[in-house]
């Protein structure tokens, strides 16, 4: 009962940390909102969360990163990814033997291999803390598909990383060629196992629904069981039941493509979805505050460890793995984008230019650690294959706790200033492509409208009947070709129309839910009657406000 108390207790703070952050006159970003929350929760009240760690990894890492995979854009991804390895894998391996080494140097009382370990947990970075914080300022399309193929690959190398750096802390040794043979089962079968699961869920829903029909919540519940499955599944034959979550989500976007679910099931899927990713993120926010309490008040006994008396040392250690991280990402993200456009001229001849330094500089704070490093420190055993304590645990946890939040202030004070007025390379307009999308999309409704009215006609008679229905339908279709086939003048005019179109629309919208609201609360209509029509202004209302 307690637990469902806890549960249920932090999943208020998530709604209300929510409200908060958007009251605030300043643009606090949301996940301090809730590290601030949860800090507080922890101070004035009994609840208190003992994190398992398996269990931690269990229930938010796969849901969260399976949706990462299914919905990044694949084609912005593959258009930038020689940059995105460059950074996913290049920097996290750099990052990991670096500030490993780094960090052990810094504290020597903190083993190799938990240093590594540590290494490896601040080594993703989080994209939605990166949007949170850029808010004010909106940062540019391409620089938040590179920011968000990076999260998705440095996500699952930084914690198969961990994952070795914590076997070398509970072994006591480590080879590198037994890694390495380690490391490609490790993530070649994890891959395969995600691929596998995918394809075999969607198949099986698939023929299912064909034969016996459709059902959104067996669909949605699928869709929820398929990263749990594949991650459970990959860790059961010992790979990277992370790298299965993460393919799993990007193979779901092909899957569905050929084997399409209803348009209801769809919606409803991504509404819940979006309503499990806020609440995930969140109470991983908020457990970083609720830990926070705990975590200052050993820091005494912390700070020992590091043969030093003052807990204001921990501090300094935080700033300083904050301040070299920054440094090697500014690094690594200079030479990887003189790399690119040494590429670029070497293949279009164009002319080569110096990477601007406040580029360089954004997407060197855009680096914030978030949910993932939280996830990742906390998955740190509590206690060796002997039953002694994990050495310097809390030490990690206290550190890793420390990056996030100083990470998050720097970057929501500086971001907003860089990328104030930044421009990125010009980007290819979608537009033609979009136009020619929906002008084949539009003939071929015309020909299967045509051939339902052949068939009608001969099956029922009354053929001008269905001609004269068909011909309104089709007459939009029609409509919609001609004004994307045109002139540049046509076709920008067209889609003036469509702008005001669409605003004319919502007003009218606004004013039916109005009127039905009034009408509801004369009693001059039903409610069940009330809620098919305001389920068909909510659609109408979606389809033109996207």
């Amino acid at each position: 009962m307690e637990a469902v108390s806890i549960v249920l207790f932090l999943l208020l703070a998530v709604v209300v940390s929510g409200s908060l952050s958007r009251m605030l006159p300043l643009s606090v970003p949301t996940p301090l909102v809730q590290i601030m929350l949860g800090a507080v929760i922890g101070l004035s009240t009994s609840y208190r969360v003992e994190l398992d760690p398996e269990l931690f990894l269990l229930l938010f890492l796969p849901p969260l990163l399976f949706l990462d995979g299914w919905r990044i854009p694949k084609d912005e991804l593959l258009k930038d990814l020689s940059t995105v390895v460059e950074l996913a894998l290049g920097l996290v391996l750099l990052t990991v033997i670096g500030m490993g080494l780094f960090i052990h140097w810094m504290i020597p009382a903190m083993p190799l291999a938990v240093a590594f370990a540590l290494a490896a947990v601040v080594s993703p970075t989080d994209p939605i803390a990166v949007s949170a914080i850029a808010a004010r300022v909106p940062i540019p399309k391409r620089m938040m598909h590179i920011l968000e193929g990076e999260s998705l690959l440095n996500d699952a190398s930084g914690l198969v990383c961990l994952r070795f750096a914590i076997t070398a802390a509970l072994t006591g040794t480590f080879s590198a060629s037994a890694a390495a043979t380690s490391f490609l089962w490790v993530a070649g079968i994890g891959l395969a196992v995600g691929v596998g699961v995918t394809i075999a869920a969607t198949r099986a829903k698939a023929w299912v629904s064909k034969r016996f029909g459709e059902e959104s919540g067996s669909q949605i519940l699928v869709s929820l069981l398929i990263p749990f499955g594949s991650y459970l599944l990959a860790e059961h034959i010992h790979a990277s039941g992370i790298l299965a979550a993460v393919s799993a989500g990007v193979t779901m976007t092909f899957a569905e493509i050929s084997r399409q679910a209803l348009a209801t099931t769809r919606m409803r899927r991504n509404s819940v979805w979006d309503t499990i990713q806020f609440a995930l993120n969140g109470i991983i926010f908020v457990l970083l505050g609720e830990q926070l309490p705990a975590i200052l008040a050993g820091a005494k006994a912390t700070v020992l460890l590091t043969g030093h008396h003052g807990t204001g040392w921990l501090g300094l250690y935080v700033l300083a793995i904050v301040g070299s991280l920054i440094a090697l990402r500014f690094g690594w993200v200079w030479v990887s984008l003189r790399l690119t456009l040494l590429r670029r001229r070497h293949r279009d001849g164009a002319t080569l230019h110096s990477p601007d330094w406040r580029l360089v500089a954004a997407m060197s704070l855009a680096g914030v650690r978030g949910a993932i490093t939280l996830a990742g420190v906390l998955t740190i055993p509590l206690t060796l294959n002997d039953g002694a304590p994990f050495p310097a645990r809390d030490l990690a946890i206290f550190l890793a706790a420390g990056v996030i939040i100083v990470s998050l202030v720097i970057a929501s004070v500086a971001l907003p200033i860089l990328l104030k007025g930044l421009t990125m390379p010009p980007e290819p307009s979608l537009q033609a492509e979009e136009d020619a999308a929906r002008v084949l999309a539009a003939e071929a409704a015309i020909r299967a409208i045509e051939r339902s009215q052949h068939d009608l006609a001969e099956r029922e008679g009354n053929a001008d009947f269905y001609a004269a229905a068909g011909t309104r339908v089709m007459d939009l279709y029609r409509e919609r070709i001609d004004s994307r086939s045109g002139s540049a003048k046509a076709t920008a005019e067209a889609r003036l129309q469509d702008r005001l179109e669409r605003d004319f629309r919502l007003a009218g919208i606004q004013a039916e839910r109005a009127s039905m609201i009034d009408l509801v609360r004369d009693r001059r209509v039903g409610s069940t009657t009330a809620q098919k029509l305001m389920r068909e202004l909510d659609l109408l209302e979606a389809r033109y406000r996207v």
